[in-house]
């Protein structure tokens, strides 16, 4: 259950924005003036900051956005002791009692700390009663029917080819590590070892002897390294053509003779018919013949150690601990576990995020917020409109093609019309583990139980009190939480170039996602089509090679660089973004000609557009935690995207004055220019 493991990765882009702090205005004492701004504008807007904000012990990094997100945290907080403090008295089966259970029952640690891993020793005897593969299906079966999938990814989603319906995939999963290449590369023998001895000491708490928990370890180490060998790299997963592969009962079948499709679809309850999607076959033909061909005793190990693993955040200290210690410790050099209050919010959010984000909405949010988000989400819209428009190296039908799709863009501002319902989920006094376990499967059969129906558009995938906002291709919708839209990223309060530069960026940056290298293959409708001519995809694909290679320069470690293909996405989303959110403000400063002469503390508005931008930035993380990034995450470490759009940018050139030949001027062949 832990975090919910359950989601194929298939949406393109949930893209991650960091905040920029606790004030709206823009407070020119933080800038350091001994570095000049066209040589490491970064350092010019953040370095002083940075010096000023350590990272606290219980975060693997510290910014801006973590900043808005620990206000987020201390809002959902009082929101969640609220409920907790008398339940039994609230309105029974409403959000506000079931929040209320949960969030007490995850309080409760003398009850936790007595149940110890009783929770789970039904599930583990199940686990020492498996005798073969056809065993090893079923309880695979099972545990997804539960809520609790292991060893492969299940999820329902729409379909890449009709995305009007919903069907259900499966792709590769099942890795305690990061991603395949720690089971491979020599980088990462200092973790292997780490997590052998981490397996080790897991079993060990549930009873296995020091021996026998050793030796099952190296069987678990052998059997996930089996199954990274036959999973794609994070690269290769951005790809549609990775993640998307139908096949009917038949054809699945003859990959995994071994494991019956139509009898796990049964058994979950999913409206499966004529297919789905196989995503990744060879992942799959692998975990066939390992269902056929490897010891019981090692499905044992395997299963057994995820099993507590799953469990470990909801039982008692001890598997607390064992798990922030790798996990968090070792895998990201964090220095002390969370507290408390926020590990169960961790656990309310992943369980009914939602309903506390409705409850959130209703105490943090106004209607006027909304109102003013939507007028930039227009003034956004016009401009990226205008960009497409002229394109140089965009022919008229491919043009014709990318503006359908901008008029299709649905925005999503701050809370769904529609909250869900949440009748069907009982939740209870003291019971962390079972409260937990029982939203996991209520939330399990509600994804599944859209499987086989029409796409329900108006859904979100991200909660309101997220910190973040997205954009997803099969829907060709842009995503803003109610969370993102306040001081000092969106303030009615300040100039229009601070809020052009924070939330208007953001705002071009998730539209940008629908142009993007992987977000460029699917249509208005989100259906993965090639809508390109082969000359205009050739022209686009020269431009993001360029911005490839200027990422792939950029060292975030000694002797490790960003990968300019993993973080091509984002780094297409921050230049497209960043130059729609400028021609915005010249818009909207072209309609008042004073203000756009008018200078705020010796900065001009234009200078004040960017300088927000890199604010939007700021923020230093653990170099253990930036090295697991660097092979995971999607995202530029965010030094290099407050200064990567920009040095791209004539605007930033002449804003500051800077001359051919600074750090922060790419001229001539290195200039990349896309949308």
């Amino acid at each position: 259950m832990k975090h919910i493991k359950l989601a194929l990765a298939i949406s393109l882009a949930l893209s991650t924005v960091a905040i920029a702090g606790p004030a709206g205005n823009l407070d020119i004492k933080e800038l350091d003036k001994k570095i000049a701004p066209c040589a490491d504008f970064n350092g010019f807007v953040n370095a002083k900051w940075v010096a000023a904000h350590p990272i606290p012990p219980d975060r693997t990094r510290w910014g801006s956005f973590d900043a808005l997100r620990e206000d987020s945290l201390s809002a959902q907080r009082t929101i969640a002791e609220a409920a907790a403090r008398h339940p039994a008295q609230a309105q029974a089966g409403s959000i506000e009692q079931k929040i209320g259970y949960l969030y007490a029952s995850g309080m409760d640690e003398a009850a936790i700390e007595k149940a110890g891993y009783d929770p789970i020793k039904p599930q583990l005897a199940r686990i020492d009663a498996l005798k073969n593969g056809a065993d090893v299906a079923a309880y695979i079966r099972d545990s997804y029917a539960r809520g609790d999938g292991v060893a492969f990814r299940f999820s329902g989603s729409p379909d890449f080819k009709d995305s009007s319906r919903q069907i259900a995939y499966a792709g590769q999963g099942g890795l305690g590590l990061p991603t395949a290449e720690y089971y491979s590369k020599p980088d990462f023998a200092r973790i292997r070892e780490a997590y052998v001895a981490h397996v080790a000491r897991t079993l060990q708490l549930v009873g296995v002897n020091a021996a026998d928990a050793q030796a099952q370890a190296k069987a678990v180490m052998a059997f996930e390294t089996r199954l990274a060998a036959a999973s794609l790299p994070p690269v290769e997963l951005r790809k549609p053509e990775n993640r998307y592969h139908y096949v009917s009962f038949a054809d699945a079948g003859k990959v995994t003779p071994h494991f019956d499709w139509a009898a796990f679809f049964q058994a979950q309850g999913a409206d499966v018919k004529d297919g789905f999607s196989l995503s990744h076959p060879k992942f799959f033909a692998e975990f066939d013949q390992m269902l056929a061909q490897t010891p019981v005793a090692d499905w044992q190990a395997y299963l057994r150690f995820h099993a507590v693993d799953s469990a470990a955040p909801y039982l008692s200290t001890a598997f607390q601990q064992e798990d922030f210690d790798f996990n968090a410790r070792t895998l990201n050099d964090q220095k002390e576990m969370k507290a408390r209050w926020k590990r169960t919010l961790d656990a309310v959010n992943d369980s009914m995020g939602m309903a506390l984000g409705q409850l959130y909405v209703a105490r943090y949010f106004s209607a006027e917020s909304k109102q003013h988000a939507q007028g930039l989400v227009d003034n956004l819209r016009a401009a990226y409109k205008s960009r497409i428009e002229n394109l140089e190296w965009m022919s008229a039908e491919t043009k014709r093609k990318a503006l359908e799709k901008w008029a299709s863009f649905t925005p999503k501002i701050g809370y769904p019309d529609q909250w869900r319902d949440w009748s069907g989920l009982t939740l209870k006094p003291g019971d962390y583990f079972g409260n937990v376990q029982a939203a996991a499967k209520f939330n399990y059969d509600y994804m599944v139980g859209k499987i086989g129906k029409p796409v329900d558009r108006s859904e979100w995938g991200m909660t309101p009190q997220t910190v973040n906002a997205y954009y997803n291709a099969q829907k060709n919708e842009i995503v803003f939480p109610a969370a993102i839209l306040q001081p000092p990223f969106f303030d009615a309060k300040v100039d229009d170039a601070l809020n052009y530069g924070g939330i208007g960026a953001v705002i071009g940056h998730e539209m940008g996602h629908g142009y993007d290298d992987q977000g460029s293959k699917f249509d208005a409708q989100g259906n993965n089509v090639n809508w390109w001519t082969d000359a205009d995809r050739k022209a686009f694909d020269e431009r993001t090679a360029k911005l490839a290679a200027q990422f792939n320069g950029y060292e975030a470690l000694p002797g490790k660089f960003v990968n300019g293909q993993l973080t091509m996405g984002e780094n297409i989303g921050d230049l497209g973004g960043l130059n729609a959110a400028y021609d915005a403000l010249q818009m909207a400063l072209a309609k008042n000609p004073a203000e756009a002469k008018r200078s705020i503390d010796g900065y001009t508005q234009d200078q004040r557009f960017f300088l927000n931008w890199a604010r939007v930035w700021r923020g230093t993380i653990r170099d253990a935690a930036q090295l697991t990034l660097l092979n995971t995450d999607p995202h530029a470490p965010a030094k290099f995207r407050a200064i990567g759009a920009p040095s791209n940018m004539a605007a930033f050139a002449q804003a500051f004055q800077c001359k051919p030949g600074d750090k922060m001027v790419r001229s001539g062949e290195q200039q990349v220019k896309i949308w």
